[in-house]
């Protein structure tokens, strides 16, 4: 391995969690994959809402791990922080909700004040399986040889009005789950910005690393040849 890439975690890690554990992982397949060596930091919320801009050029992409998280507020001045920053970020779990209120709030998307996204869909922790149903000619392509069922502690109904409002202008849907919700999106106005409803990580293994979670890691290591 010729090239070292870093990546840095947000989010309140905590080892008894399946998906925290499944993201150090799922790393790690990606990096026997595209043969490249990936360092990782994880970075509680706290601490993340005080990076600078020039401490955030230490990474070469930012992955938003799933929850719990200790204070959402925290991860809303992040990803709006993110949003200024030329760096790829991935997305996975309760930051996609967090993500869409925040687009809601800086494009004055909710003058009303209606409620746009349901709460949380799945009950408790446990996870259920969903079915990816790739909407893009590049999640067709990433899901050509990848099992579509993955598993989600996360599930949100977005209202027609403002998926209406969003996909106008700001977001391009790559996937959708077998009820037709969005389950995958990503920013139009960035080289990749992604989120994630589920928890790719989950399904990812060192056989068959997760083809969204590789390309994130591609998408880092470009950024860093520029």
């Amino acid at each position: 391995m010729s090239q070292t890439i870093k990546i840095a975690i947000i989010g309140d890690y905590n080892f008894t969690y399946n998906a925290h554990h499944a993201t150090n992982l799922a790393l790690d397949h990606a990096s026997y994959f595209l043969d490249v060596e990936i360092s990782y930091y994880w970075i509680k919320l706290n601490e993340a809402s005080q990076l600078t801009a020039h401490q955030l050029k230490e990474y070469d992409g930012i992955w938003i791990s799933p929850g719990p998280y200790k204070n959402e507020f925290f991860l809303g001045g992040i990803i709006e922080f993110l949003l200024q920053q030329n760096i790829p970020v991935f997305i996975t779990g309760e930051g996609y909700k967090i993500l869409l209120e925040v687009l809601v709030v800086r494009n004055n998307l909710n003058v009303k004040g209606e409620k746009l996204i349901s709460d949380n869909l799945v009950e408790g922790r446990m996870f259920e399986q969903i079915q990816i149903i790739p909407h893009s000619k590049a999640l067709i392509h990433l899901y050509t040889n990848h099992n579509d069922t993955e598993l989600t502690a996360t599930r949100y109904s977005l209202y027609p009005k403002l998926l209406n409002y969003l996909t106008d202008e700001f977001i391009t849907i790559e996937a959708y789950n077998q009820v037709e919700e969005v389950e995958i999106f990503s920013l139009t106005n960035k080289d990749f910005f992604l989120a994630c409803g589920f928890c790719p990580q989950i399904s990812s293994t060192r056989e068959i690393p997760h083809p969204v979670i590789y390309t994130f890691i591609k998408a880092a290591i470009e950024t860093q040849l520029k």
